[in-house]
């Protein structure tokens, strides 16, 4: 962030790049707090604080046990759904849905570091749960119910401790008449109520709309425009809305928001990010850009909540991971619960060693895999490996992965009595091996490569000289290519290990892992 003339100050949108959809905000003192969707990956429901609501620090994971989620069999997809946070009388709240699982639920921490609660489950609502803390002391629950055209929003009360219905659930909301009204919020502002939601799918057409009412069981007046939307520009950024609004310390409002950076081709393998931009009332409504282009790459505003000069901390790592801390840091996860020792820090000798379980990268089940989203298109992921298979279908390697239709790796597998460096290539669910040799040494350096438009998946004996071996069509490990089942996140890359259908009794070895944006 830089410091421009006549007190004007500029920052970068995304505000968190890569998988990071549907964010939520909160504050509490002087600092900000905020939460994304996880989905399939554990641990869920990543939590970033700031204080200038540019630079943001992840200072946990809210779901990081199973008590709190069981994601056993869940696909890719299923899992974690549109967390919200709420910060009230010195406790924080997160409220989620568990789609395939327990439905919809909350849990409470005083320290947003954690440890947070086990779940406190609430009996009402489909998905998109918010919480609301009015005045007099009420706690209402306001929720999304319905589907496509007749998905609508549903509100009631609630003993905050118990998580038990005060009332029973009313219709409050029909948005504005288009599909998907999703996300719902209801805020108390300047004595009114406003009831705040996405609408049109999270795609295209996606919007945020708003109404207004004396009293928040409504009925809401419907601002008749959205107060979010690119849904008719040729613009970098689009699929705008899911968004949460939020006051800082100065009396300015503002509000996070789902987009995405398409290409050319209209895909994007990094899916929904979260982008920050002011907002402005006018005549007791605002605005944040409909149509209009103001959500822009490249931000320009009058005021920041605080300046933060020199900034320690930021979302996008990059560099060099060796593997030498107690535990691995928190952008790393895994796909569902991880089985307890098949992935393990050896500070001894600085690396991580991953055993391979009977699932491979293309079922759903208990897989060894660790990974963290990808945050840049083109960039470049590399590891050192020492892996020595000996029984059939032995693997262990480095993967692109959006979710089990689609995934690019590259790695050693023992077959037909003899270790292989292979690439293998899934998209649409079909998985071939494009490349296939012998390899004699124990040790290798793996390698993708990501542009606009390809993965390179290459391979080193020394660490020097590369060789590349296969490449893939990054359009195919896009969300936008999904076949049969909608696919709401992007790209993470990991490290991976499997028996491919039985455990696997050699393990691999990492030495590092290292992150380059190009």
């Amino acid at each position: 962030m830089d410091q421009l003339t006549s007190q004007k100050y500029s920052y970068s949108n995304p505000i968190l790049p890569g998988f990071y959809p549907d964010p939520s905000i909160t504050r509490a003192g002087e600092y900000f707090y905020l939460i994304c969707s996880s989905f399939e990956y554990f641990p869920g429901v990543p939590i970033f604080r700031s204080r200038d609501l540019v630079h943001w620090e992840q200072v946990g994971n809210i779901i990081d046990r199973k008590s709190q989620l069981d994601l056993t069999n869940q696909k890719s997809s299923d899992g974690i759904f549109a967390p919200a946070i709420r910060y009230h009388d010195g406790t924080f709240y997160m409220i989620t849905t568990d789609v395939r699982g327990i439905g919809n639920f909350y849990v409470t921490a005083t320290d947003p570091a954690g440890p947070w609660s086990d779940p406190i489950l609430i009996p009402h609502g489909g998905i998109d749960p918010s919480l609301f803390f009015d005045d007099d002391g009420k706690v209402y629950v306001t929720a999304q119910q319905g589907a496509d055209y007749d998905s609508h929003a549903i509100q009631y009360e609630i003993d905050i401790k118990t998580g038990k219905a005060l009332s029973e659930p009313q219709i409050v909301w029909h948005g504005d008449g288009g599909p998907w009204t999703e996300g719902p919020h209801l805020y108390k502002i300047n004595g009114m109520y406003y009831m705040m939601s996405a609408s049109g799918g999270t795609a295209k057409d996606h919007r945020e709309i708003i109404g207004r009412s004396e009293n928040p069981y409504g009925p809401f007046e419907l601002y008749p425009e959205p107060i979010l939307t690119h849904r008719h520009l040729d613009h970098p950024i689009q699929y705008l809305g899911h968004a949460d609004l939020i006051d800082d310390l100065n009396g300015n409002w503002w509000a996070v928001f789902l987009g995405v950076r398409l290409t050319e081709e209209s895909f994007s393998v990094l899916g929904r990010e979260t982008f920050l931009a002011p907002v402005i009332w006018n005549d007791g409504w605002p605005h944040i850009d409909n149509n209009e282009g103001i959500v822009s790459l490249n931000m320009v505003v009058d005021q920041l909540p605080m300046i933060e000069k020199n900034p320690s901390h930021s979302a996008i790592i990059t560099g060099r991971e060796h593997f030498d801390g107690e535990k691995l840091g928190f952008e790393w996860m895994f796909v569902r619960n991880p089985t307890p020792n098949v992935c393990k820090l050896d500070q001894q000798n600085s690396r991580l060693t991953l055993s391979g379980q009977a699932t491979n990268l293309s079922e759903i089940g208990q897989l060894t895999f660790v990974g963290r989203r990808q945050q840049h298109v083109n960039a470049s992921f590399v590891t050192s490996m020492a892996f020595t298979p000996t029984k059939e279908g032995e693997e262990a390697g480095l993967v692109a992965r959006r979710d089990e239709d689609a995934h690019y790796e590259i790695g050693v597998i023992h077959s037909g009595g003899s270790n292989k460096l292979i690439a293998r290539l899934t998209v649409r669910g079909q998985s071939q091996i494009v490349h296939e040799a012998a390899i004699n040494s124990n040790h290798i350096f793996l390698k993708i490569n990501s542009s606009e438009t390809e993965y390179t998946l290459l391979y080193s004996e020394n660490g020097e000289t590369w060789t590349s071996v296969a490449s893939g069509s990054a359009k195919a490990l896009s969300p936008e290519d999904f076949v049969s089942k909608m696919c709401f996140t992007g790209v993470v890359i990991g490290l991976y290990a499997t028996g491919n259908g039985q455990d696997s009794q050699a393990e691999a070895h990492f030495d590092w892992f290292e992150y380059l944006h190009t």
